[in-house]
């Protein structure tokens, strides 16, 4: 009773009298909002009045501990629990006081034990949760990472909601290889504590680990909703959107995969592993612009980025400025020596440019570095093809097609390879054509055209009452050799016969393009620049186009759509002009010829089946702006005849060399001039120099000249030549046209193949067949002489070629394209009937018949 008489006590506080326990009340307020002296003066008070009272006492102690006057404070608390055992608020004050000094094993047993006494407190448990998880990382950090586990288990049963204890398991978790039972402690963390930063951040660390890059950015992001500048958070959501743009471009979806890393940069301005990426995309997306933009700003933040000027590199080439590639191929290569992209890519600039001997050290460097570099091998194979080199040329194709057996630059680099070492009829090269094409058909899906013929339309074509619809594709609708065959059939067909669609695939566009781009538009025709549509896309296109006849220019030269073509987008597909071989293509129906390239007599081979148009299979449009017809040379050098060969080294085999050598033996005081792109490299010139030598030619009579970079100056150098000098099995077409348009007639070899027949058809055009069509080796070399041996007959050739290759029917465009027209349409005809259309014949003008050469 004489407690309760104290407390109730009156005394003056502030000018009021107030009862002890209204001042232990203020003491306890005062001490919470911080003026823990203020609140010790009260507790004295209460003290000095009833020094009985516990309250009191242990109100004295919080405020001692909070004026840091520890050891004082212990007294109180120690106090308290001899006058009353168990009193839990003393018990938390101790194990506070052990809690700063460090003892928390200390303080863990007196918050157990406060816990004990007093177990509906709810603080007392999350502050043993607290002791006990902050004890927990203290043993983990000294090694013991089970003892550790073992705590942290121990405070979430203590305190089932605190979120850090549930934290702290999951990084043990993590750190143990356990990402599972990692995740399931944060996401506990998290439904405790949902604006617990750290958790989100760290679940989207464990997500990113395990390839859930969806989880892991929306972890990220909810991390940084709350705590929007914690750094690490920003940088990984930066890296997992880099890493999940590169998933979204993989599986097709450039523009998202483009915004992913736009973000990733938005978060981390200096992140150059987006930026390269970025350019990568802005790349396949055809924003070159951008691309350079994001490659030369990773490369400028981090100059050893190797592989972002190796990309820079590669769309300066596309872009016609090599100076500024190379420099780009070789900041990488000097960054990192034994990067194979790079020197893989200064080679094909060095090839590119007829630096044989540069390329050749680039792509050797190339395949060292990486022996399994698929690519390198098929660019060693190009670089020794321009060389001439075709026995290593094919195994460099072999090596890579070993390495990736799928490698459709390869395979198609060395089926134009056989050409070049074998006749067309050899059975090599026939059947290596249509195994090739048999397993390129397989990877392709036919499309299905079932609903895209109406019956009537197909007829009224049948019958020339509505103009077919004839598609050509082609990536060479530039200045070209393709171009001077293609400029025919795009300029002079009838728009009332031929509704044209022309597929423009090259990404270099020039004048020769645009005159080109002009012609189709005066005959009503369709130009759709395409090269950047997938070969399915392009198929696509042709079949919404409702094209009849489909015309692929290409064959397997560089850029080719044949995968296009194996789809089967139109009823009826053709190849023709671009390649002297068979496509392989089941997909393909027929090829374009003619009867003195491909007689009825010929043992070649091929998968589609032949027609022959009449005279000639091609049609020559010569260079406009061609300089005259320079005079007979040889009158003018002493009598001294030249022979030469503008066609690339790869069709001047060791037969062609020694066959040429036989003529100049025959012809003293002869020279031969050969000019071609890797004579840039003395190597490769003195490589000639010495073929040359050792069938009996001394270097003294042989010109080698490079390329020319302007068609005008290349011309011009038929006026160094007299007599042209053909290859074979593979012969030159465009080069020889040029050669007859310049005035210097081509001494051509028949053979049994097309590729091999090509000069006896142009030549056989003109007239010239008796005396510049040989019919063995002898009688090359015999016509050879006699050509050299009458001048004035030879000049009197010369200055009236020109005139009589514009009127021979290897110029006769109009002519030509007619004689193309009718086989469309008996091609038509032939299609609607053997496809059950009845009648197709029915009621067609006789204007357009025409027998069909078929075989």
């Amino acid at each position: 009773m004489a407690t309760c008489d104290a407390t109730r006590r009156m005394v003056q506080v502030y000018g009021e009298q107030v009862s002890l326990d209204q001042l232990k009340s203020l003491g306890s307020m005062l001490l919470q909002r911080g003026k823990a002296a203020e609140a010790l003066a009260k507790f004295e008070v209460v003290l000095a009045l009833a020094e009985e009272e516990i309250d009191a006492l242990c109100g004295k102690g919080k405020c001692l501990q909070a004026l840091q006057q520890e050891q004082t404070a212990a007294a109180c608390f120690r106090n308290v629990l001899e006058r009353r055992p168990g009193c839990a608020e003393a018990l938390s004050g101790l194990a506070s006081l052990a809690t700063q000094r460090g003892a928390l094993s200390e303080a863990i047993v007196h918050l157990e034990q406060a816990v004990e006494h007093a177990p509906t407190q709810s603080d007392l448990k999350l502050d043993l949760a607290k002791c006990l998880t902050d004890y927990g990382t203290q043993i983990k950090t000294g090694g013991d990472a089970l003892e550790g586990k073992r705590l942290y288990e121990l405070a979430v049963q203590r305190c089932p909601t605190y979120a850090p204890a549930y934290y702290n398991l999951g990084v043990l978790h993590s750190e143990l290889g356990d990402p599972v039972t990692a995740i399931e402690c944060y996401r506990k963390a998290v439904e405790n504590h949902p604006s617990y930063a750290e958790a989100h951040c760290n679940l989207g660390v464990i997500y990113k680990q395990l390839g859930r890059l969806e989880d892991a950015i929306a972890e990220y992001e909810c991390c940084l909703a709350f705590h929007p500048n914690l750094a690490i958070a920003k940088a990984n959501l930066a890296i997992a959107l880099n890493d999940y743009g590169t998933v979204v471009k993989t599986e097709g979806d450039l523009i998202r995969s483009v915004g992913l890393y736009e973000r990733a940069l938005s978060l981390q301005p200096n992140y150059t592993e987006a930026m390269y990426n970025l350019g990568v995309a802005y790349s396949e997306n055809r924003e070159f612009t951008k691309a350079i933009i994001m490659y030369e700003m990773a490369s400028s933040i981090n100059p050893n980025f190797a592989e972002a000027y190796n990309n820079l590199g590669v769309i300066l080439k596309d872009q016609g400025n090599l100076e500024r590639s190379e420099e780009c191929y070789r900041a990488a290569i000097a960054v990192k020596p034994d990067l194979p992209q790079a020197l893989n890519n200064l080679g094909v600039l060095q090839t590119l440019q007829g630096r044989f001997a540069d390329a050749l050290e680039s792509l050797s460097k190339a395949v060292e570095y990486d022996p399994s570099y698929a690519e390198a091998y098929n660019n060693l194979g190009v670089l020794y093809r321009d060389g001439g080199d075709m026995q290593k040329a094919i195994a460099s194709y072999e090596t890579c097609l070993e390495l990736m057996p799928n490698a459709r630059n390869a395979g198609q680099n060395l089926l134009l390879g056989l050409n070049y070492v074998h006749e067309g009829e050899d059975p090599k090269v026939c059947n290596g054509h249509k195994e090739w094409g048999e397993k390129f058909q397989a990877g392709f899906e036919r499309m299905d055209l079932t609903n895209t013929l109406d019956p009537e339309e197909v007829l009224a074509k049948a019958r020339g009452r509505k103009p077919l619809k004839v598609g050509y594709i082609s990536p060479d609708l530039f200045t070209h050799s393709v171009s001077y065959f293609a400029e025919a059939p795009l300029a002079n067909h009838d728009p009332e016969r031929i509704s044209m669609f022309v597929y423009c695939r090259n990404a270099h566009k020039d004048s020769k393009t645009m005159l080109l781009k002009k012609k189709v538009a005066d005959r009503n025709g369709n130009w759709l620049d395409c090269e950047h549509l997938t070969e399915k896309e392009l198929a696509v296109q042709v079949q919404q186009d409702g094209i009849d006849i489909l015309v692929e220019l290409t064959g397997h030269t560089a850029n080719n759509s044949l995968g296009t073509m194996a789809m089967k987008p139109a009823p009826m597909q053709v190849t023709w002009i671009g390649y002297p071989n068979s496509t392989g293509l089941p997909s393909i129906d027929y090829r374009f010829t003619d009867d003195i390239v491909d007689p009825i007599e010929t043992t070649q081979t091929f998968v589609e089946e032949l027609v022959r148009i009449p005279n000639c299979f091609l049609c020559y449009t010569p260079y406009v702006h061609a300089p005259d017809v320079s005079p007979l040379p040889a009158l003018s050098a002493g009598r001294c005849v030249t022979f030469g060969s503008f066609n690339n080294l790869a069709k001047m085999t060791p037969r062609v060399f020694k066959l040429w050598a036989r003529c100049m033996k025959a012809v003293p005081q002869s020279r031969l001039l050969i000019k071609a792109k890797p004579f840039k490299c003395e190597k490769m010139c003195n490589h000639i120099y010495r073929v040359m030598e050792q069938e009996g030619i001394v270097q003294e009579r042989i010109d080698l000249l490079p390329l020319a970079v302007q068609t005008e100056d290349h011309l011009s150098s038929y006026s160094f030549m007299d007599i042209s000098l053909d290859t074979f099995p593979y012969a030159g077409t465009t080069t020889t046209c040029e050669s007859l348009y310049m005035g210097v007639p081509c001494l051509t070899l028949k053979g049994g193949g097309h590729a091999h027949n090509v000069g006896v058809t142009l030549m056989t055009q003109l007239g010239l067949q008796d005396s510049f069509v040989a019919e063995s080796e002898d009688d090359y070399v015999a016509k050879a002489v006699a050509a050299a041996q009458d001048l004035e007959w030879l000049s009197t050739i010369r200055s009236t070629l020109r005139e009589k290759v514009l009127e021979s029917k290897l110029c006769d465009a109009p002519g030509h394209v007619q004689e193309l027209e009718k086989i469309y349409l008996q091609l038509w005809k032939r299609f609607a009937e053997s496809n059950g259309y009845k009648n197709a014949s029915n009621g067609s003008s006789s204007s357009t018949s025409s027998h069909l050469d078929l075989e």
